[in-house]
């Protein structure tokens, strides 16, 4: 309740409070006289329509006979007419009932107070605040006193006979009460509020109730919406104590699970209709299809009409206790529609023997009928008829209402009445009597010199002190005949037990409230708590499957949630984990990465080994590449058998066969040893591929170098006086091979036995691959090999450029400097093409170099002699070959 409406009932107490010491303190006019001659009603008086029996000890009893009252318009000039209260209720009424079954079952029976009589007064607190506070001062011997005409009115409350009281049933009523009766510590036991606010026993020390607290049944409901996912749930409460209340701790609670409230609403105290349709827009916009409707029955029917005026259909209501068995909501056929598969807790129910007969006994007839106030306007309220004397000849009253014929039984009507299925607050009345009787009972079994009060004093029984009977009230423990058991905590509340009820239509048409599940406080395993036959429910729709209310869907695996900004922490987006992220349960907070050797599937659901990558011959690109080689070699081996063929040509003993043929032989395993970097790496070769690749390398280099010098010098032997040539022989020619070659072999050698290349695997955290590759083990190894294949290529080209306009006809320098600027061309193209190349991609790049230079040095080399040979003989003469040709000076 907000800080207003408290500090105006504590204002109210405080009034009241004061005017009970005025009136205690004031000096008797007769110290002779009782009480009841000192606290009489003056003529005019305006006190409040009352039921009552004597009886040696009188219960008080508060009831909401009435949900509205129709206030006077005060002029202030005048006396202020009575409080007109408006719209019986059957249900209430059947209450009122039961605290009357009850007293009378303890009376007749005499068992539990043996030689004691109970009675009663009750009176009507008509559902609002003020009225209720009247209420509580009559029940408690006051009148509301009214002197003559101009004289200033006063209250005063005097001591009276009624040590205990029954009531009051809504939570705002019985905050004020229980404010008014702790101030004298009058026991207060209310079979209705629910309110937590009511446990504080600072502020309400008298107060204790049947009902359980709604921290209860809202820890119930939280555990509901636990039970079955519901994320994004409205709440709608009434504009009072219990609504407020309740749902203030609902939307606590289900915050801490980690939910969210979509909207969070209250019907106004007028269910103004502009209001109330606010609210049914909001519903449909929050898109909420979970709503939980903390309210009375009044409140309740009023948002339903407006539901099902807008045409609301497909939410899922959730009940609390005040309405989760209402037959004013389950009887009219008009909401089973939208009602169909609530769901609400209840509190338990008893089937009370012999009640629906006592219900049934009411007749205007009866002797107790003139002095039941409240009898003659329930009769008419039923039977739609008046009971009130009307002129002669005339059919209807003042009211329009057809004159009773006498022949009215409540038997012939079925309504709330009389329907005793679902006795649950009725219940509560009853168990409330009952724990006064039984704190009686205990008060009256006291032995002296024993009992509980200062000087182990027992309470005098023949004058009961309320506050006497509040101490035996807090100490009740005891076993009904419906076997369960009825004592109060320290802050006065019982036993929380619910019934979970869901609202299911039977054949015949009519709502039937089925039990499905139960709900028990007292279990002190938390998940045992609440315990559901989902089986037997029927959700709204008649749909099988639980209904869905979430802000965003629920997130998959392989998804994450992702917070939408300005919206609740419910509100969220699904993004989808990244590549090398899973994972593996819905609704994931975060992504988990992978291991660096595994990578997330396509599902990002699960983490599987990482792909292992190389250069591999059933690739495409590992299958072109050794074509490609087995191709070169293939041609190698032709242009041997050609030559071989025509070994004894000009052209082929022109240009040093031997030569020829080891260049040839060379370039074989240039070709060949490009197939040593396919495939998976392993230590052994990882240590042959780049050492073969060296040495025939420098091989053919070391060849084509050698034909080259032999070109320059046989040219340079032709001059007169020349002996060039006796430096140059085969021998020296082998020579010069040999030391090239060894130069590569020893480098080759050290570098395997300090640091040799190995096998490693590149695991990139952004890769769903692993690299296989061989790794160089020494960079400055491997830079000397290519460094000295490219001295010598150059070494080579400089000599072939010298000799480039040497005047023979077939100058084969010329060839050899054609195929060391392709040479040089790719490997210097090879080398910022390996550093920039991932993976395999770097192998491949080092094997396209190896055969594109390979196929260069074949091509320009050997390729024109093969045409000379094959295509035109007549060329291949000594005298063409040896005949000289001007070439011009630009080449």
């Amino acid at each position: 309740m907000g800080s207003v409406v408290l500090s105006l009932l504590w204002r109210t107490t405080k009034l009241v409070f004061l005017s009970f010491l005025w009136c205690i303190l004031l000096p008797p006019a007769n110290s002779q006289q009782d009480q009841s001659q000192q606290c009489k009603v003056i003529p005019g008086s305006m006190s409040l329509p009352v039921l009552q029996k004597n009886g040696d000890i009188i219960l008080g009893g508060l009831f909401s006979l009435h949900d509205m009252v129709v206030e006077p318009c005060l002029s202030f000039t005048s006396k202020p007419p009575p409080t007109q209260c408006t719209r019986l209720n059957f249900r209430t009424f059947r209450w009122m009932q039961t605290m009357i079954f009850a007293i009378e079952e303890i009376n007749r029976d005499g068992k539990l107070l043996p030689n004691i009589t109970l009675g009663y007064k009750i009176y009507d607190s008509c559902s609002t605040p003020h009225q209720a506070l009247k209420a509580a001062m009559e029940v408690m011997g006051s009148k509301m006193d009214s002197g003559v005409e101009g004289d200033i009115q006063r209250k005063a409350i005097c001591h009276g006979a009624v040590p205990a009281v029954i009531g009051d049933g809504g939570s705002t009523q019985s905050l004020v009460v229980a404010r008014f009766l702790g101030v004298f510590h009058v026991p207060q036991v209310s079979y209705f509020s629910s309110c937590a606010c009511l446990s504080d026993k600072n502020e309400f020390p008298a107060f204790l109730r049947t009902m359980p607290s709604d921290f209860f049944q809202v820890d119930a409901l939280v555990q509901l919406v636990k039970h079955f996912g519901w994320t994004w749930v409205g709440v709608i409460a009434g504009d009072d104590a219990y609504g407020r209340g309740g749902a203030n701790i609902f939307a606590d609670e289900v915050r801490k699970l980690g939910a969210c409230v979509a909207l969070h609403e209250i019907i106004p105290k007028n269910r103004a209709q502009t209001a109330v349709s606010s609210i049914v827009s909001r519903i449909r916009s929050s898109g909420a299809r979970v709503i939980l409707v903390f309210a009375v029955e009044q409140d309740v029917a009023a948002l339903f009409d407006e539901v099902l005026r807008e045409g609301l259909t497909g939410i899922q209501w959730l009940a609390s206790e005040a309405w989760s068995t209402a037959a004013v909501l389950s009887t009219p056929k008009k909401y089973h529609h939208i009602l169909q598969g609530s769901l609400g807790f209840a509190i338990r129910r008893a089937d009370i023997p012999g009640l629906q007969d006592f219900l049934l006994r009411l007749h205007p007839s009866s002797p107790d009928a003139l002095e039941d106030p409240f009898l003659r306007p329930f009769w008419e309220e039923v039977f739609q008829c008046s009971l009130g004397v009307q002129a002669e000849g005339q059919e209807h009253n003042v009211e329009g209402k057809p004159r009773c014929s006498g022949a009215e039984e409540l038997r012939s009507v079925k309504n709330i009445y009389s329907d005793v299925t679902q006795l649950r607050i009725s219940y509560n009345v009853y168990k409330a009597v009952y724990a006064i009787a039984h704190a009686l009972k205990a008060m009256r079994s006291c032995v002296k010199g024993k009992g509980p009060f200062p000087l182990q004093t027992c309470a005098d029984t023949d004058n009961i002190q309320p506050w006497q009977l509040l101490h035996y009230l807090t100490q009740v423990e005891y076993m009904n005949s419906f076997g369960d058991e009825t004592k109060f905590d320290d802050n006065g509340d019982p036993v929380a037990m619910y019934d979970l009820v869901t609202w299911q239509l039977t054949p015949n048409g009519e709502m039937d409230f089925v039990t499905i599940g139960k709900f028990d406080e007292t279990t002190t395993v938390e998940k045992q708590k609440l315990k559901i036959q989902e089986k037997n429910i029927v959700w709204n729709g008649n749909q099988t499957e639980v209904p869905l209310s979430v802000c965003s869907s629920i997130c998959p695996q392989g998804t994450r949630k992702a917070i939408r900004p300005h919206f609740p922490i419910c509100c969220h987006d699904c993004v989808v984990c990244t590549a090398g992220e899973i994972s593996n349960h819905t609704d994931a907070i975060e992504c988990t990465r992978c291991l660096p050797e595994f990578w997330s599937n396509a599902e990002r659901t699960a983490c599987i080994p990482k792909q292992v990558e190389f250069l591999s011959f059933s690739d495409t690109m590992g299958i072109t590449l050794v074509t490609i080689s087995l191709i070169g070699s293939f041609c190698t081996c032709v242009v041997v058998l050609i030559f071989s063929c025509h070994r004894t040509s000009p052209i082929v003993r022109a240009n040093n066969s031997e030569l020829s043929f080891l260049l040839l032989f060379s370039l074989t395993l240039c070709f060949l040893c490009s197939l040593t970097f396919i495939g998976r790496p392993s230590e052994w070769s990882c240590m042959l591929r780049h050492t073969a690749f060296g040495i025939t390398f420098v091989l053919c280099v070391s060849c084509i170098l050698g034909k080259t010098i032999v070109v320059l010098m046989a040219f340079k032997a032709t001059l007169p006086g020349s002996n060039v040539m006796r430096w140059f022989g085969p021998a020296q020619q082998k020579a010069i091979i040999t030391f090239c070659t060894l130069v590569q072999v020893i480098i080759c050698t050290v570098w395997l036995v300090v640091s040799p290349p190995t096998p490693v695997q590149l695991m990139p955290r952004e890769s769903a691959i692993v690299i296989l590759l061989c790794d160089e083990g020494s960079q400055i190894a491997f830079a000397l090999v290519l460094g000295y294949i490219g001295l010598l290529a150059c070494l080579c080209l400089l000599l072939a450029f010298l000799a480039r306009k040497l005047p023979d006809n077939f100058n084969e320098a010329r060839l050899i400097t054609f195929s060391m600027l392709i040479f040089c061309a790719v490997w210097v193209a090879f080398v910022p093409a390996y550093i920039s190349s991932p993976g395999k991609y770097a192998t491949v790049t080092e094997v396209f170099a190896i055969l594109a230079s390979s196929y260069g040095l074949l091509g320009c080399i050997f390729a024109p002699k093969c045409y000379i040979i094959l295509l035109r003989p007549e060329k291949n003469t000594r005298k063409h070959l040896m005949s000289k040709v001007v070439l011009p000076d630009k080449f």
